[in-house]
């Protein structure tokens, strides 16, 4: 097993950490704060202290790095990703707490706030036991997702480095923005990054690997309604109000998230304004298989027109925007890219959990680009928070897997 510089990693992810990178979906700044871009620039020095070729491209935020291989085979490069910004939850001064050989029990991430990381609400603590903890302050999120996938690539890239009998193909890394808000990688150029393949470190345990996502649409809809005055509103009124209740109603109560999970798909009403003027209604739509995601975007069309055959006007208006498509379908022309995570996995004794992602990645954005790209783990928990964690031996794990799969890749060709 390669060794990881536990101590270079940890610093790493601190210093990350301290890093305001939260994305804000209202700027219409790229990327869209501006921590986002010191902490890019940081990355690209940090790259260029281990004698690597690394940039910033200030057209879409990306840092990006290229370790050549050193193997005698001509192999194709793979790479890996990892995303910079962070969730809409305070940022401001975060002050990761190092609890070294944690002992399994609560942790008091605030004694003045009173704020526990308690063992029984979160029991996946009780295993990292003797792990070095890594916890917030109880006033901020962490940043795990995804600076634990950040510095768990800076270490693989330095153990790459470092020690030139690990012997590996060409190598590309990045780091991008705004992933948190749907957006860094649609702006991805492509051309610069000149792989076969790549992975993504975002959320999940080690032994997780991730290559089917939701295929994901957003709906909104505008509902006309004829407003009078109640006392002389029959046969007059027509309410949005009631319009927009009975669209909902025909939705199938068991297809939404709280009755969902595995493969199962759902729509979810986001957002409901109304009057009996005007009514506004936002939702989305998921689904992993394509026929039932089809079948999911008619039954919203087929309720509005329903509404519409009633009246000599189209009072409902709906509108249904792609926003992304299940990779799956294209890692599996490519099933070399799943094999060799698995190897690697299986090299370190770990455990293969294949699941599908209920969300999306930068993953999505990268496969429609031609870079079919399914996800690891970066071994982070209770993201998005101010319970968030992770150990220094999970983001160690990471680091290894990076590893293990450039080995691998050298040795299959």
């Amino acid at each position: 097993m390669v060794e990881i510089d536990t101590n270079y990693l940890e610093q790493q992810f601190i210093d990350y950490c301290r890093y305001n990178t939260r994305s804000d979906a209202q700027s219409q700044t790229i990327p869209s704060t501006p921590g986002q871009i010191d902490l890019a620039k940081r990355v690209v020095t940090d790259l260029k202290k281990l004698g690597l070729k690394a940039w910033y491209n200030e057209k879409n935020g990306y840092a990006l790095g290229y370790v050549p291989g050193n193997c005698d085979k001509k192999i194709s490069a793979v790479g890996f990703f990892a995303h910079l910004d962070t969730a809409d939850y305070p940022a401001d001064n975060v002050s990761p707490q190092v609890h070294p050989d944690y002992d399994g029990r609560d942790v008091i991430l605030n004694e003045e706030k009173q704020i526990i990381l308690r063992v029984a609400e979160f029991p996946e603590l009780k295993d990292l036991a003797g792990q070095r903890l890594i916890t917030t302050d109880g006033t901020t999120l962490l940043g795990a997702d995804d600076k634990a996938g950040v510095a768990a690539l800076l270490a693989a890239v330095q153990s790459l480095v470092t020690q030139p009998e690990i012997k590996h193909g060409p190598l590309y890394v990045a780091f991008g923005p705004d992933e948190e808000i749907g957006q860094g990688a649609k702006r991805f150029d492509e051309t610069e990054f000149p792989v076969e393949f790549a992975y993504t470190l975002d959320n999940g345990q080690p032994g997780d690997l991730e290559y089917e996502t939701f295929n994901a649409a957003a709906a909104t809809v505008e509902i006309e309604g004829t407003a009078v005055h109640p006392g002389d509103a029959y046969h007059l009124m027509v309410n949005a109000s009631s319009l927009a209740h009975e669209l909902v109603a025909g939705l199938p109560l068991a297809e939404v998230p709280e009755k969902s999970r595995g493969r199962q798909g759902f729509i979810m009403v986001t957002r409901q304004e109304s009057t009996p003027d005007h009514a506004h209604l936002e939702l989305i739509i998921r689904d992993f298989d394509q026929q039932l995601f089809a079948n999911k975007k008619q039954l919203l069309k087929d309720l509005a027109q329903q509404i519409n055959d009633r009246y000599d006007q189209e009072r409902v208006k709906i509108e249904i925007k792609e926003q992304y498509s299940n990779i799956g379908e294209e890692i599996k022309k490519n099933p070399a890219i799943v094999k060799l995570a698995l190897k690697a996995y299986d090299t370190l004794g770990l455990k293969p959990n294949i699941v599908p992602f209920r969300g999306g990645t930068d993953g999505n954005f990268l496969t429609e680009k031609g870079i079919p790209t399914p996800n690891l783990f970066n071994a982070g928990h209770n993201f998005h928070g101010k319970y968030e964690y992770v150990t220094v031996e999970g983001m160690q794990t990471v680091a290894q897997t990076i590893i293990e799969i450039s080995r691998a890749h050298a040795n299959t060709k």
